[in-house]
């Protein structure tokens, strides 16, 4: 172990975390603009308008697929370039934790932790080039701040040894894949809960200003069913690797340990939202929902059942 490397990366680690906490507060400046400017956008452009046609095309583009063009603040640029920031610091203290202890750093609670927060980061700023996704950016990076702190203050130990089943290159592979997927998870909840709140607003029930610079329910529900679909592909991936590092390690593919089996849990749910929406016709706030309860039992998975359930997974909870 090279104390150096540790220092370096617990300062790369409160660095990233102090980054965060600007963008995030930018992140919601940017969203408090939004809910101001909308309302004057549809007054002014309302009374302008001396025929009808023009307060009708402002509310068909309020609900549609594209967003009032409020999304390219100060607040919103400053914030994104805080997250990137942000963001090279963060990878830099999971780098410097896996050279510290020679292997990769997500052996046990913190290092996940660490590693997952990275990841799902990453994932954010790299999907901004598929699709505008920014308005997320208050979620993501409230939620990864927040799971970083209480992992540093909780769940920090020093780099130690790797118990021998976990002494495989099934550790790179599996624990990867399954970060990976909680990552589009992630923001699959995102969007689920922008959709409810948007499906509100549409229904004339109201909300957060902000909204009518987003897009409508619908569009929202799609790209959720998107990213979630990616999400399944690695999670399904997780499963079927964790199987065969188990019969590696253990000699037996399923046992019906507690991680495997939440493991299992989150697929089935996943599985049943992805079928009830192609098949069932599960639309709007019911394929929400489902979305959003299949990402709590990822962070159940990860919290409660790390920390309380005994089982061959127990080194976890480390």
């Amino acid at each position: 172990m090279t104390p150096s490397l540790v220092t370096f990366s617990l300062i790369a680690v409160y660095s990233a975390m102090a980054v965060y906490t600007l963008a995030f507060i930018a992140f919601t400046v940017d969203l408090a603009k939004r809910s101001s400017a909308a309302p004057v956008a549809v007054a002014a452009t309302t009374a302008s308008s001396s025929a009808a046609g023009r307060a009708t095309a402002l509310l068909e583009r309020v609900v549609t697929d594209q967003p009032l063009a409020a999304g390219r603040s100060r607040a919103l640029k400053a914030a994104m370039a805080l997250t990137t920031i942000g963001w090279a610091l963060h990878a830099s203290a999971a780098l410097f934790r896996g050279l510290a202890a020679g292997r990769v750093p997500w052996a046990n609670m913190f290092e996940f932790s660490l590693t997952a927060t990275a990841i799902i980061v990453g994932v954010f700023l790299a999907v901004q080039f598929w699709q505008d996704l920014r308005f997320l950016g208050a979620f993501i990076v409230g939620f990864c701040l927040i799971l970083l702190g209480l992992a540093s203050v909780n769940f920090y130990v020093d780099v130690i040894p790797l118990p021998d089943a976990l002494q495989s290159a099934w550790l790179v592979i599996h624990v990867f894949v399954a970060i990976l997927g909680t990552s589009f998870f992630a923001l699959g909840a995102g969007l689920s809960v922008t959709q409810l709140l948007q499906a509100r607003r549409e229904a004339g029930r109201g909300g957060p200003g902000f909204l009518a610079t987003l897009p409508s329910a619908e569009a929202l529900e799609n790209l959720a069913y998107r990213v979630i679909l990616i999400g399944f592909v690695f999670w399904t991936f997780t499963l079927i690797a964790g199987a065969v590092w188990a019969e590696r390690a253990w000699g037996r593919y399923w046992g019906w340990d507690t991680k495997e089996v939440w493991t299992f849990i989150i697929w089935t749910i996943f599985a049943g939202y992805i079928h009830a929406r192609a098949t069932r016709g599960w639309r709007g706030s019911r394929s929400a929902v489902l979305a959003i309860i299949g990402f709590s039992a990822v962070m159940f998975n990860f919290t409660v059942v790390n920390l309380f359930f005994k089982g061959l997974h127990a080194y976890s909870g480390l």
